[in-house]
């Protein structure tokens, strides 16, 4: 193995290490039993929230900077599977149920 492979190897076997530290880093500290800090658990609730609102915004913001007014559809693929994905969502309650129909229905309408 060159050197290049080594490097790529170690880079691979560091990321690894790292992601399998921080998913288990929860299960070390508190799975004892014991129930995490007030803040972390608040941060549980309002993380999950927070990042679907900022990809939301930022994937809108997106669209109009690259010309999706431009496209045949004038955002209308964008605003439909937005308004599919927020009725289901209402409707069933179901997160994946609600993100796969309306990704489902983007791809559609913009293939």
């Amino acid at each position: 193995m060159n050197a290049n492979g080594h490097y790529l190897l170690g880079l691979l076997v560091a990321v690894g290490l790292v992601s399998y530290l921080l998913r288990a880093l929860p299960f070390i500290l508190f799975g004892s039993g014991r129930k995490p800090p007030a803040v972390i658990r608040y941060i549980g609730g309002q993380l999950a929230p927070a990042v679907i609102a900022m990809l939301v915004v930022y994937c809108f913001a997106d669209c109009l900077k690259n010309g999706c007014l431009s496209t045949p559809l004038h955002g209308g693929a964008e605003l439909a599977a937005a308004a599919l994905t927020i009725a289901l969502h209402l409707w069933r309650g179901n997160p994946l149920l609600s993100i796969a129909c309306g990704t489902a229905l983007y791809m559609y309408l913009v293939a």
